[in-house]
This record gives C-alpha cells, structure tokens and sequence, in this order.
C-alpha cells in the first residue's frame, strides 16, 4: 500500500510517499517559510535529483497542492494519479482528551478535531486545511488522524494538573497535553536503538527543536513530563510563539496596547518568541546565525535566550527523572544548528558531558556528538514522524 503522510507545521510541511509493505520511503520533500518571504519546495524522489523549487506560499492550502502536483508529475512524479494512494495519514496536533490513540477520519472526528483548534490555533486549522484538500482531490481514500498529544498520556497527574482549582479540569479539562508526541516517540526510541540500550529502561530527554520546540523526558519506556501545556504555546520560546510567560502579562499587554484577549494572545502566538525578541528579525534560525555572526545584538539575544530554556527544562527533568542516560537533539534547528547544541551543552559539563567538536558540525545526520569518554551521551537524531504516522495509518486501514 502506498501511503501518503501530510505534516503540516506552523511554517512548514513535510510529506512523503511511503510504501507500507517496505516502509521504503519512494518520495520526499518539505514546503518551508509558509507565510514567509522567500518559501520554496523541496521534491526528491527515490534515486532522483532534489528539486528546490521557490514558489509563494501565503498560506498551507498552496503548499499541499504543490506537494500534489510534485507527486504526481508527469516528468518526475512517483504516481501516475492520486488514485494510487491507498491512504493519508495526517499529523494532528491536538486531539483534548477526546483522542488517546490515532483513528480513521470521518465527519465526527473532523468535528472534534475543529474544537480543539482554539488550543492549538497555528496548527489544527492547518491541519484540517490538508485534510480537506486531500479529501477534495482523493474522496474515496481512507484518512487517518494521529495525534501529537498521544505519546504524553503517561503523565502522572502530578505533571500535567495545574495548580488552579480542580473544578476547571472536571469542568473544562484544562491540564498539560503536551505536543510533538509522534516526534518524541520515534526519537526515544531510536536512542536506545543507537546505543544498544533496552528502551525500557533508560532515561532520555528528547528536544525537538525548531519553529516549533519542546522538550520531554521519557523514562522506562513512558513519557514522564513535556514542556508544552495545554496548547503549543506554552513552555520554551519557540520562532514566533512566546513560550511560558506570567499570566498578568497578558492582563498588562492588553490593558496598555487597547487590545482584545485573542488580540494579545495572537501577539504571544505569531509575534513572540525568536521573531519577536529580535526586533523582528526573523523566527528563521539561520536568519538569527547569519545575523548575529555579523554582530546582530538583538539576534545574538534571542539566540541565547531560546538556549537557556532549553537548559532549564533539561535540567529539572533530570531532577524528575533522577538521571539522565542519553540527550537528544532533532527537528529543524536541533538537526541542523550545530551553534544551538554546543549552546545548549556548554552548560552541561556538570553532567560529564564532552561534545566531539567535528561530530557536532555535521547537520541533518544521525550521530553520536559526545567524545567516547562522555558520561552523557547526546545524539542528533533526525526525526521521521512521518514514517511513524505511516505505520499508524497502515495499522487502522490494512
């Protein structure tokens, strides 16, 4: 069967073709800078040439009929038409506590999928835009949802509840989700493939670092705790995203600025962070590394100020955790920053840990970038969430 997996992320979309029997991946590729100037799209077919095409995408719509057209083009496409796909799985970010286990698309799903959008406001809307142009073009061919928030219900209670009255949860459900689970999960587990370890029983923390980010620690086997709450907007800075903030921040914003609630949280969501801190700049790291390296303060500023989260969170889910065996970096800015790991490591030599200076240059590799003596491994692991959401896909409709 031959799987389509559409990932939509606040800036970005992967895609890939992946042949379930095999889990050979036959086409690949990434629309990047969604909504930002200068976006392109990346095709590479298996045993053909990368294709960099730039190409105006304002908003996700565009992308995913790119993504079809480069499919299925005559020249170079891998599918004579859509009819050859057998299945779509589509990365959701959040599925609320409706949703433990990924599932087969139908109108009652996309219904609550869509209530969920107000937790995740840069994300299930996009998703739903790739659902609905998937099934636009291809009616007949099964969907599958899999949700990031699957990966994190083995929280204790004591991890996700928030200290606010106990009604709000019974009432509302407002406690920590956590999000890019497809992400940590695949990751986790390749660590202990790496090293030889039982997955079991080690202590690992994955950062999934990139436009969006967040960190989690996953001990025996079980997601423990995640920086990212109730929605993505909570826990590291992020490329537009605020990250954790005083609650009276928004009080404050709102009471100076004239602006509404949604008017301030928009600002926290699509003006913040990296972007935000920087004057503007960009919420493209390398962006922020070309300018800081030309003497950018308010780059060379944002660019510390995300790494020293990073820090933080790590360092108290080694407390949680009692130990740590393995750290990982992955996604966009953790694959392919070797300035944001060395960052983040030099202040972790407390741990014993020794970077390998020539592995750490390497960017979208998988590789070891401790020296052999490092107490503390710390992997670069590129992420596949797509060839975990095509295994989920096949999984529901074989």
């Amino acid at each position: 069967m031959k799987i389509l997996v559409i990932n939509c992320g606040s800036s970005s979309l992967k895609y890939q073709i992946i042949d379930s029997e095999s889990e050979k991946c036959i086409a690949k590729g990434l629309c990047e800078r969604i909504g930002i100037e200068g976006s392109q799209i990346t095709y590479k077919p298996e045993g053909g040439e990368k294709e960099v095409t730039e190409a105006p995408m304002p908003t996700h719509t565009q992308a995913i009929q790119l993504v079809l057209d480069a499919i299925t083009n005559k020249k170079t496409g891998v599918l004579s038409n859509l009819s050859e796909i057998g299945a779509v799985g589509h990365r959701i970010v959040h599925g609320g506590e409706k949703f433990a286990a990924s599932t087969i698309i139908n109108d009652d799903v996309m219904a609550a999928i869509e209530e969920c959008n107000e937790l995740a406001p840069l994300h299930n809307p996009a998703n739903l835009i790739g659902i609905r142009a998937c099934q636009e073009l291809m009616p007949n061919t099964p969907m599958v949802a899999v949700f990031d928030t699957a990966f994190h219900q083995t929280m204790p209670p004591e991890a996700y509840m928030y200290g606010i009255p106990y009604e709000y949860y019974e009432k509302y459900k407002v406690r920590k989700y956590g999000f890019h689970g497809t992400s940590h999960a695949y990751v986790a587990h390749r660590a202990a493939e790496m090293l030889g370890r039982d997955f079991n029983s080690m202590k690992t923390i994955v950062c999934h670092l990139g436009n969006g980010a967040s960190v989690s620690a996953v001990k025996n086997g079980k997601c423990v705790d995640t920086s990212m709450g109730m929605t993505p907007l909570a826990g590291l800075m992020m490329g537009t995203r605020s990250g954790s903030v005083d609650p009276y921040v928004v009080e404050l914003l709102s009471e100076k600025e004239h602006l509404t609630i949604a008017e301030t949280e928009d600002i926290l969501n699509k003006k913040s962070g990296v972007y935000g801190l920087s004057g503007y700049l960009s919420s493209d790291f390398r962006d922020l590394e070309t300018a800081a390296s030309k003497g950018n303060k308010k780059a060379e500023l944002a660019m510390k100020a995300f790494a020293y989260r990073v820090v933080k969170f790590i360092g108290s889910y080694i407390a949680v955790m009692n130990g740590v065996d393995a750290i990982c970096f992955t996604a966009g800015v953790g694959e392919n920053s070797p300035i944001i790991r060395t960052m983040v490591c030099n202040y972790l030599t407390f741990l014993g840990i020794t970077l390998d200076q020539e592995e750490n240059l390497r960017r979208g590799d998988e590789v070891d970038i401790t020296t052999k003596d490092s107490k503390v491994k710390v992997l670069v692991i590129p992420t596949n969430e797509e060839l975990a959401i095509a295994r989920e896909t096949y999984d529901l409709v074989k």
